[in-house]
């Protein structure tokens, strides 16, 4: 499906102007088809195909695992179904960190063979190099400070980043550095509310929180959690807006029972 017709697509520009006039931007994942077609149509300003798929799709204990190739089945697949929103892909562990030709590379593959919009990284100053060579072909990237999953072996713990006052200001130098090399939005996960809005403050793109608090320009979680179809996962942060789990495992009972009980199907419901 093609983003096009009477329907206002979402750009980077668009979410520019959304900040300049104050208008939040509301932003959530998706890894398939047919989730992403109803988010689309539900009028989600921008999709993430997160490598979180290697938690909520893949069952993996982290983001490490998730393969380039992977990452770009889950956005093709999130392509097909968007007429509307700005759809922004991870580039996953390993493909990019220490080195800005493979991640010049991979989001060239992503770009390419997707056909997504933009691509995600996670760091600061350590990973300008590879934002600066994606970003001179062209190509959007997103930046992504705080609580950044991919480091968990470093950090050990995914607890609130940025309490420190040291760790704070560099994540503030990092934001600047990220603005000042072309990225067009910014995530901040799991950092105090009063530095989020510090940040938001001081840059002119977008900052997306994730337990970033209300001072920022628009909020991401994952869809899966909000929708309450995980149940392992409550941080402080998730607001859940459902209780799919629940609610899908009562019609999966349901279905179960009707067939062993010859139920289903009914004299209606053949042919």
């Amino acid at each position: 499906m093609s983003k096009e017709g009477n329907v206002k697509v979402v750009t980077t520009h668009v979410l520019y102007e959304m900040k300049l006039r104050g208008e939040k931007i509301a932003m959530l994942t998706a890894y398939d088809f047919s989730m992403a077609r109803i988010l689309d149509a539900a009028g989600i300003d921008v999709l993430l195909v997160g490598d979180s798929a290697s938690n909520v799709m893949a069952g993996h204990e982290s983001t490490l695992p998730i393969t380039l190739d992977q990452m770009i089945y889950h956005a093709s697949s999130v392509m097909r179904a968007v007429r509307r929103a700005l759809v922004v892909v991870d580039l996953p562990f390993g493909t990019y960190q220490g080195n800005s030709k493979l991640a010049l590379n991979s989001a060239i593959r992503i770009m390419k063979e997707s056909g997504a919009d933009a691509v995600k990284l996670e760091g600061g100053a350590e990973i300008i190099d590879s934002v600066t060579r994606i970003l001179s072909a062209g190509i959007p990237v997103m930046g992504h400070l705080g609580l950044t999953p991919q480091s968990i072996h470093k950090f050990g713990t995914y607890v609130v980043r940025a309490k420190e006052e040291a760790e704070a200001k560099k994540l503030v130098e990092d934001a600047h550095k990220l603005e000042e090399a072309g990225c067009f939005a910014i995530v901040l996960e799991k950092i105090p509310a009063k530095l989020g809005a510090q940040v938001a403050s001081e840059l002119k793109i977008p900052i997306i929180g994730i337990g970033a608090g209300s001072g920022v320009d628009g909020q991401v979680l994952v869809t899966h959690d909000m929708l309450g179809i995980t149940q392992e996962f409550s941080p402080r942060f998730l607001r859940r807006y459902h209780n799919l789990f629940a609610e899908m495992t009562g019609s999966f009972q349901s279905y179960i029972k009707d067939v062993k009980s010859k139920d289903f199907p009914n004299e209606r419901e053949q042919y």
